[in-house]
């Protein structure tokens, strides 16, 4: 079967992105782990779909699979490479949509100097719906929040990471770090995500904090490994930063791909993330049976 895709990048996070507005392609886990592989098939962190409105009041559907071939609940790089496809596709000429995906409707707002931000709503921060097993741990007081000890298996750490754990639709545990090109994240990544207190899996962040205005990350992610940025993770990050007293409302975040801007009001708010989306290139692939 031979499909039309689109790849696109924002901030060095790259994805496939498969139009399914006129009928669904009726792809299998195989497919998507051959759409993402870089040797054999395109090369992608996740695999993007669009889908026609699902109901009244929304304009798209949006689905996401790792490179692994798994489907994903929320992926904040790719929701900004959504909304470029369908406006440059002329499949809306909206500048904010309203989009469906697992875990509720985000609202993309294209704006004036090409770039996207991004209505991720509100954090999570309640373990059993993020979801992470606390029990027999004790928060770690910080701020106005804190820390969970989480204890690695098969790690050279013998004390406990320190990790603040929220959901942005996906599941994230962020650990501080004092520099994040000397963190252990290929070591630490894969532990973390292996700990069985995380039932779905975990994206794990690395978060520098330079000033109360600006923070280096760099993200271990579910079914992919590291990313050159992870827009949930940033969200992630920040949120959690300004809950542990150590961040301003509004916030640069360098990943390794390039600066993500993400601002929080504050418990109740919605977390609003601002980065590019960039088309890469267009083409056609004949898929394996």
């Amino acid at each position: 079967m031979r499909i039309q895709f689109t790849k696109m990048q924002g901030a060095g996070n790259d994805f496939v992105v498969l139009d399914e507005t006129k009928g669904r392609l009726g792809l299998t886990p195989a497919h998507y782990r051959f759409l993402g592989d870089r040797h054999f098939g395109v090369g992608a962190d996740q695999i993007l779909t669009v889908r026609p409105s699902p109901a009244e009041g929304i304009d798209f559907e949006y689905v996401i699979h790792n490179a692994d071939g798994n489907e994903v609940e929320q992926c904040g790089n790719g929701s900004r490479c959504f909304a470029r496809f369908v406006r440059d596709q002329g499949l809306t000429g909206k500048d904010r949509i309203r989009v469906k995906t697992m875990k509720g409707v985000i609202e993309p707002l294209l704006t004036s100097d090409g770039r996207v931000t991004v209505d991720m709503g509100g954090p999570v921060f309640t373990p059993a719906d993020i979801p992470f097993d606390d029990s027999g741990l004790s928060l770690q007081a910080m701020g106005s929040w804190g820390n969970w000890p989480l204890a690695l298996v098969d790690s050279a750490q013998a004390a406990p990471l320190l990790v603040a754990t929220v959901s942005m639709g996906n599941p994230h545990a962020v650990t501080l770090v004092a520099d994040v090109d000397a963190a252990l994240v290929a070591e630490l990544g894969p532990q973390v995500q292996a700990n069985p207190r995380f039932t779905q899996g975990v994206n794990v962040g690395f978060l520098q904090v330079v000033s109360r205005s600006q923070v280096r990350l760099r993200v271990y992610e579910r079914g992919v490994g590291e990313t050159l940025a992870c827009g949930t993770g940033a969200c992630a990050a920040v949120v959690a930063g300004i809950r542990l007293g150590l961040l301003d409302a509004r916030v640069d975040v360098q990943t390794r791909g390039g600066v993500l801007t993400i601002a929080w009001d504050g418990m109740g708010a919605s977390v609003f993330m601002t980065g590019p989306a960039t088309t890469v290139f267009r083409g056609e692939i004949d898929l394996p049976e």
